[in-house]
């Protein structure tokens, strides 16, 4: 079967509503002109019966525009209210994608000299043809987006056309080497980009309403299996995708933090950016929650005077867009989370920005607080005056809030042809969203993995903004990569979960992450680990919101794998791409809890 990511899934499956379109709005279908004279198409839907002029409301996607042809019609999701008000919708193949000509390039660049045209220009062009042609439009458009097209409504915001008033990149792809979807500080997530290369990078003949895709089979033994037998990263382009694929030998070809990932990075080409900027992301989304965290940061930072403001819900990628929100796996939020970001602050958003409605503006941040379930907002991300709680390992593997003495490092022996995985059934197909949420009591029972525990809560401790993990580690290889769970372990009487699971100790996964060891004093240049010598790896993982709530615990722990998710580490200082089979050896990991060498994972207090 064609391998299909679950968030393109989920986008097309949130676009295909009951609401009877063609009921309420006229399709109209152009060919868009840009400044190069390629053509790009776009799909715009015009409501019937709702008088007078009303702002366009646009998404540019990679994942097709259609249905195509003027009797084919699409639903449209968010709010009800904005269909209700009129609004116009507009969706656009980028270029090189469907039914637009020209050719495609991941994460397109800005100009550069002797580049014509990049996103940002191809956003302006589109935009004034459609405000000079569309009927009945009031002359604003607004740009939004999910994930990829998350990127392209950020990169439409660089530069603004004066006709663009408001973008919400939501779940933005932003940087495809620290943070996004390919990469996790260096650590390729190789089952994610196999599955999505395989359906949307195969190079296709010319423009047309279906994609092209290659048919992978993964056999019937599940992904762990599948993917520990081909080999190396780069052995995939020859033996699955047949060399089918460049721009897999185009990853491969880049494995540090190069001019090339650095072209390719959104946040430092945020300059220009003159419109309403509201970004979106989740708590829990597996693909893209460092765009939604960073990409704020960085528009304020070169855009002091643009109005910007971000929300972070109980979300996993795209969830906010759906009907629902109230429950995510074996968690209840309590409310309709996604309805109401859709009604309370996306359509008013919108309405303030596209038509100059008098309602107050976002809060600057608007945050969901897991474990207590509650909305917070506040005039900065992280919240200012945040204290600082200092986590350290402690004997009998333990945590505590002193710094240790001495003691012996604890111990495991990582082996690459038995990867730690990062599922409790690692014979599962396809990557689950629920990872990141998921009882890691599986992991216990593993000799590969190290768990430490705090005590038992006395009182609620809420957690704010970055985790920062200082890590002292020997091995007896010369490569390494750290996997860092944080855990709230669940008190031995809470009841069963909506959905009858027990969770009764309950070890759920709060925030994890990993970190290529060779990249811990630079991305541009990696350095190999003296074997036996102690050595300092720090990173910082993805922000979090969230309080271990009284009777509860919080729970540390630290492997070497996470496997297929990411790719093995052979545990030798070489190109891991193409690092043959003889490359791949055991290695004995240390982790150190004494003086000189105090491993630490640190978070903002908030509240206290």
């Amino acid at each position: 079967m064609l391998t299909l990511l679950p968030a393109l899934a989920f986008v097309v499956a949130f676009q295909q509503t009951p609401y009877r379109t063609v009921d309420h709005y006229s399709k109209i279908e152009y060919m868009i002109p840009m400044r190069d004279g390629v053509k790009l198409y776009c799909a715009v839907y015009v409501p019937k019966d709702v008088p007078g002029k009303h702002p366009i409301l646009m998404e540019r996607t990679p994942y097709s525009a259609g249905p195509y042809g003027p009797t084919a019609f699409k639903g449209f999701r968010g709010s009800i209210k904005l269909r209700e008000a009129g609004y116009i919708f507009a969706f656009e193949d980028v270029r090189g994608k469907y039914m637009s000509e020209g050719d495609y390039v991941n994460i397109r660049p800005e100009l550069v000299p002797g580049q014509k045209v990049d996103e940002s220009t191809d956003t302006w062009d589109t935009i004034d043809y459609l405000v000079k042609n569309v009927p009945d439009n009031n002359g604003a458009v607004g740009l939004w987006g999910i994930s990829y097209p998350g990127f392209y409504a950020g990169a439409g915001g660089i530069n603004s056309h004066p006709a663009l008033k408001a973008i919400s990149p939501q779940a933005p792809v932003s940087e495809w080497f620290l943070g996004d979807d390919v990469h996790h500080n260096g650590a390729f997530f190789l089952q994610d980009s196999f599955d999505f290369s395989s359906f949307f990078d195969l190079p296709r003949s010319g423009p047309g309403p279906r994609p092209d895709g290659m048919r992978i089979d993964h056999g019937t033994d599940g992904a762990y299996k599948f993917f520990l037998g081909v080999g190396s990263d780069a052995d995939f382009g020859t033996k699955e995708y047949e060399n089918k694929i460049p721009y897999w030998d185009e990853l491969m070809q880049h494995g540090t933090y190069d001019d090339y990932w650095k072209a390719r990075n959104l946040e430092s080409h945020m300059k220009g950016v003159k419109c309403a900027v509201l970004t979106v992301g989740g708590w829990f989304d597996a693909e893209d929650m460092y765009g939604a965290l960073h990409l704020p940061k960085a528009i304020g930072a070169q855009n002091p005077s643009t109005p910007n403001f971000m929300v972070m819900g109980p979300w996993y990628h795209g969830m906010w867009a759906g009907p629902m929100g109230k429950t995510f796996g074996d968690l209840d939020f309590g409310e309709n989370t996604s309805k109401y970001f859709q009604d309370n602050i996306e359509f008013p958003f919108f309405e303030k920005y596209l038509r100059g409605v008098d309602v107050p503006p976002p809060a600057k941040a608007t945050v969901f607080e897991t474990g207590s379930n509650r909305w917070m907002t506040f005039p900065q991300w992280p919240p200012a005056g945040l204290g600082k709680l200092s986590i350290y390992l402690g004997d009998g593997y333990t945590l505590t809030r002193t710094k240790p003495t001495e003691g012996p490092p604890y111990t495991y022996v990582n082996d690459p042809s038995d990867p730690t995985p990062y599922l409790a059934k690692p014979e599962t197909a396809r990557r689950t969203r629920e990872y990141m949420i998921d009882d890691q009591r599986w992991a216990d029972a593993r000799s590969d993995v190290l768990g430490f525990k705090g005590d038992v809560l006395t009182k609620d401790m809420t957690v704010a903004g970055p985790v920062d993990v200082d890590l002292w580690v020997s091995t007896t290889g010369t490569d390494a990569d750290f996997v860092v769970k944080v855990i709230d372990v669940w008190p031995l009487d809470s009841p069963a979960s909506p959905r009858g699971y027990d969770m009764s100790g309950y070890e759920q996964n709060v925030r994890a992450d990993i970190m290529r060891g060779k990249f811990r004093n630079s991305f541009e240049k990696p350095e190999p680990f003296v074997p036996g010598q102690p050595t300092e790896v720090h990173f910082k993982m993805n922000d979090l919101f969230h309080t271990f709530k009284k009777g509860h615990r919080m729970m540390i722990q630290i492997q070497s794998d996470w496997f297929p998710l990411v790719d093995r580490n052979p545990n030798k200082f070489v190109d891991i791409y193409d690092a043959a089979p003889s490359d791949y050896q055991k290695a004995t990991i240390s982790i150190y809890h004494d003086a000189k060498h105090p491993t630490s994972v640190t978070f903002g207090l908030f509240g206290q």
